[in-house]
């Protein structure tokens, strides 16, 4: 039987997406894309993210295809724990993209 990688377990993502959902009230089809690639993290939490220079482990993704509000796009922070093998989410944003 071959060795698979572990899933990585998710922590607070839930909780800020409704938090960011009552704060903004997106689209719906936006909201079912936000919380379809909140589970891509159990796999990759890395991928499509970059780190954030100045703090150890926070990480940054725009979540793809989820513009809206002309130039705006949902991105979210969050944190690695390598050693327990956890993303803990921070928070979601519409951001404005830059020019």
């Amino acid at each position: 039987m071959p060795d698979t990688p572990e899933p990585w377990r998710l922590v607070n993502f839930l909780d800020r997406l409704d938090l960011w959902i009552g704060l903004e009230s997106p689209p719906e089809e936006i909201r079912r894309l936000v919380t379809t690639w909140i589970f891509t993290r159990t796999d990759d939490p890395y991928q499509g993210a970059r780190r954030e220079p100045g703090f150890a482990n926070l990480w940054f993704s725009s979540i793809p295809r989820s513009e809206h509000k002309d130039w705006s796009a949902v991105c979210c922070s969050f944190w690695i724990d390598e050693r327990d093998h956890v993303v803990r989410c921070d928070s979601f944003a519409t951001l404005n993209r830059p020019v």
